[in-house]
C-alpha cells in the first residue's frame, strides 16, 4: 500500500520561512494547507508548490488574530484529512530606532495580538484532534530574541519569550499523548521582514550616525536564506528535535548571555545600534 502524503498546515505561508517550508514539503508530494493575509502572494505560493510536486495546496486568506476563523479553518482542514504537521509561523516585528525611547502602544498591541494570540489561535484548535489520534507534530516559530532580550525590540522580545515558554509547556504536556511540540528558534534569515532591520557594529564608520538609513548595509551574523532555514526546520521536525535553533553558535551565545550579569550584557548590546521599523499593524476589533 502506497504511503499517504504528509498533511502540513502552515501560517504565514505567502512569504519568507513559511513559503520556503511549504515548497520544501511540496517537493515530497505533501498535502498542504496554506494560510496568509495577502491573497495574491498566497495563491502564487500555492501555484509554486503545485509546480514543485505538492499533492494539493489548499489556501485560506486569514488573519491569525481572528480566533473563531482560525478555529474553523484548522478544524475543517483536519476533518477533511488529519493534519500531521502544524506550523505556527505567522508573525511581525516591531522595535525602536536610535534615540527612540517608547514604542508606539498601538503597534505593540497589534504585534502582541499577532505574535502571541495568533500562535495560540493556530495551535489550540489542533491539540484535541492530534491527542485523540495520538499523532502529530506542532512547530512554533520563536526567535533568538526570545532567548535573551535585545534593547531595540522590547515588545517583540517579550512576545517571543512568551511563545517560547508556551511551547516548552505544551511539549511536556502533550508528549504523553503522542504529540510532538518543537520550538523553532531562528537567527537572521534573509526575508523581507529581516531586510528592514538595520544593525551596525561599533567598528563601522556609519555606527556614529544617529539613525540608520534605509539603504545601509546591516550586520546580520550567520544570516541564512529562507530555503536553508526551511531545510533545517524540516530536518529537525523529522528528527523530532525539541528545539530547532540556527545557527547553533548564536543560540548558545544567547543562552550564555542570559546567564551573565545583565549590566555587562546590556552594555555590550548598546554598542550595536539598531533600527527596527515599527510595524504598520494596528489592533483590530
Amino acid at each position: 500500500m502506497a504511503k499517504s502524503a504528509v498533511r502540513v498546515l502552515i501560517t504565514g505561508a505567502s512569504s519568507g520561512i513559511g513559503r520556503a517550508l511549504a515548497l520544501a514539503y511540496a517537493r515530497e508530494g505533501a498535502s498542504l494547507v496554506l494560510l496568509g493575509r495577502d491573497a495574491e502572494r498566497l495563491e502564487a505560493a500555492a501555484r509554486a508548490c503545485l509546480a514543485d510536486g505538492a499533492e494539493e495546496a489548499e489556501t485560506h486568506v486569514a488573519d491569525v488574530r481572528d480566533r473563531e476563523a482560525m478555529a474553523r479553518i484548522v478544524q475543517s482542514a483536519h476533518e477533511q484529512r488529519a493534519i500531521d504537521i502544524l506550523v505556527a509561523n505567522a508573525g511581525v516585528a516591531t522595535g525602536l530606532s536610535p534615540g527612540q525611547l517608547l514604542e508606539t502602544p498601538e503597534a505593540v498591541r497589534a504585534m502582541l495580538k499577532i505574535n502571541v494570540e495568533g500562535v495560540f489561535n493556530t495551535v489550540e484548535p489542533a491539540i484535541l484532534s492530534m491527542c485523540a489520534r495520538k499523532s502529530g507534530k506542532i512547530a512554533i516559530v520563536g526567535s533568538m530574541a526570545g532567548v535573551r532580550a535585545l534593547p531595540h525590540s522590547p515588545a517583540y522580545c517579550a512576545a517571543k519569550a512568551c511563545v517560547h515558554m508556551w511551547a516548552d509547556s505544551l511539549r511536556a504536556q502533550l508528549a504523553a499523548h503522542g504529540v510532538h511540540v518543537a520550538l523553532i528558534v531562528p537567527g537572521y534569515v534573509k526575508t523581507p521582514m529581516s531586510a528592514r532591520t538595520i544593525v551596525k557594529t561599533p567598528f563601522s564608520a556609519r555606527a556614529k550616525e544617529t539613525s540608520a538609513s534605509a539603504g545601509a548595509e546591516s550586520w546580520q551574523p550567520g544570516a541564512l536564506s529562507d530555503a536553508e532555514a526551511a531545510r533545517i526546520i524540516k530536518d529537525g521536525l523529522e528528527r523530532r528535535r525539541n528545539v530547532i535553533a540556527f545557527p547553533r553558535y548564536m543560540y548558545w551565545a544567547m543562552r550564555l548571555f542570559s546567564l551573565l550579569p545583565a549590566a555587562l550584557v546590556d552594555g555590550v548590546m548598546r554598542q550595536f545600534p539598531a533600527e527596527v521599523p515599527e510595524t504598520p499593524e494596528r489592533e483590530i476589533s
